[in-house]
């Protein structure tokens, strides 16, 4: 139970983290190269140099974070010294997804394990081989009795929901996080569900059009486009649109090549079930670029749909991969609409140069998260905190709100006993004027 109590225990347990990951690198970057045909500069920039950036952070600022906070006291508890203390929930579970395996199976359990809990680790199926490299490091890093990784498919996962635990985090998709927090919800597990949901990129008739389709793009090729913060939908205004257009396909092509397929910076669909999906989205759309498959190497380009449908499918529940919607609008009122059509987002982009309608839109949408002008980058700050609202998830971790998470926040007051003022102590008579004065003034 050192984990539990001992700073300087989890501390080494980190650390032997870091020199462990660092030793397996490589094989990492390799691993997600066989899964899916992650690209190196993404398995590196996505991967393994975030996770090793948030363990760094983690160990440099754990004995500060781990510390008892002081706070102001209640005068109405004179003499006094009020504190937070941090305590770790306990046994917790944590179950990872597959379009960023390596990243979003270990900041999670960084911070579990900074925060001092006993960790069970569930990564996907769907990444074998990822999913391997992480149990040989959690292997070779802790003791069997502190954190473990499980390594099975959906039916694992239904096994292990089906204990009890102190805590569970679980990333993934917007169905099974209900399927989680129904679980969790028998013993009154509390949970933090990081989901996702149809995440909207606003153009404006402001906006600079260069700018906005090379950051936009870039969002949405990463990982071919299997990122939950990745743009959805595109709203650009009929003004713009036609230029705005033009430099999607052009930036595409200066990224990938006029043939995508043959480049080695663009990843593949995770598997056949999920890029059947993908062409299910396609069919029957207005394809003004892209649209090229292989079924034999789950390979999609990136695809541009003009004018689809708020019905159709494609619409209807968060693409996940390189596809791009395009809408136009001319009034705000339409953007309104069909935003608010959608469940809360995880994300929100908008490209513009006009100052008070970005204040305009922060002030309206709720959303997890997100940029004006980029998109996706507000993950790269640890000091903001990640997470969704409403359908798009459940609390928010990343950098210190990532130990937060998995810390009970426990209030104590240290009571003094050379002063016992007797206002508060029965028989009452006549002392509930005198409490109302007192009341008052405070």
């Amino acid at each position: 139970m050192k984990y539990k109590t001992d700073i300087n225990f989890r501390k080494q347990s980190l650390i032997k983290l870091l020199n462990s990951i660092l030793k397996h690198e490589d094989e990492i970057i390799e691993a997600l190269d066989k899964d899916f045909k992650k690209p190196a500069f993404e398995s590196v920039l996505t991967e393994t140099n975030y996770v090793i950036s948030d363990l760094k952070e983690t160990i440099k600022n754990l004995k500060s974070w781990s510390k008892p906070k002081k706070v102001w006291p209640s005068i109405l508890n004179f003499p006094s010294s009020d504190y937070i203390y941090s305590e770790p929930y306990g046994n917790v579970l944590i179950i990872s997804p597959w379009n960023y395996p390596f990243n979003l199976a270990m900041c999670p359990l960084i911070a579990a394990v900074a925060a001092g809990n006993k960790v069970t680790l569930k990564p996907s199926e769907l990444t074998p081989n990822t999913s391997s490299i992480i149990s040989k490091i959690v292997r070779e890093t802790f003791d069997n009795n502190h954190v473990v990784a499980i390594l099975g498919d959906v039916g694992m996962a239904q096994e292990l929901l089906k204990q009890r635990w102190d805590y569970i985090f679980f990333t993934g998709s917007v169905p099974v996080g209900k399927i989680i927090a129904k679980a969790a919800a028998e013993n009154l597990t509390p949970v933090t569900l990081e989901l996702g949901g149809k995440s909207p990129c606003i153009v404006d008739e402001t906006a600079n059009i260069a700018v906005a389709a090379k950051r936009i793009v870039w969002g949405k090729i990463l990982n071919a486009g299997q990122t939950c913060v990745a743009p959805d939908y595109i709203l650009v205004h009929k003004k713009v649109k036609k230029e705005f257009v033009n430099h999607l396909k052009l930036e595409i092509e200066n990224a990938l090549g006029e043939n995508p397929e043959e480049s080695t910076d663009f990843a593949r669909i995770i598997n056949l079930k999920n890029w059947e999906r993908q062409i299910q989205l396609i069919e029957n759309q207005n394809i003004i670029y892209g649209g090229q498959s292989n079924r034999d190497t789950f390979y999609l380009s990136p695809t541009l749909i003009d004018e689809p449908s708020l019905d159709s499918l494609l619409m209807k529940e968060e693409i996940f991969g390189p596809i791009l919607p395009i809408i136009s609008y001319q009034t705000k009122q339409e953007v309104e609409k069909i935003v608010n059509s959608f469940e809360k987002p995880l994300s929100f982009y908008l490209f513009t140069e006009n100052k008070a309608y970005a204040d305009e839109i922060l002030s309206k949408f709720s959303f997890g998260g997100g940029c004006i002008n980029d998109t996706a980058v507000h993950l790269a700050n640890s000091r903001l905190p990640f997470g969704g609202v409403g359908h798009s998830g459940i609390g928010a971790y990343h950098g210190k709100f990532s130990f937060d998470v998995f810390s009970h926040k426990k209030s104590i007051v240290k009571k003094g006993t050379w002063l016992d003022i007797p206002t508060r102590y029965a028989p009452y008579g006549s002392k509930l004027n005198k409490i109302r004065k007192i009341l008052k003034w405070l």
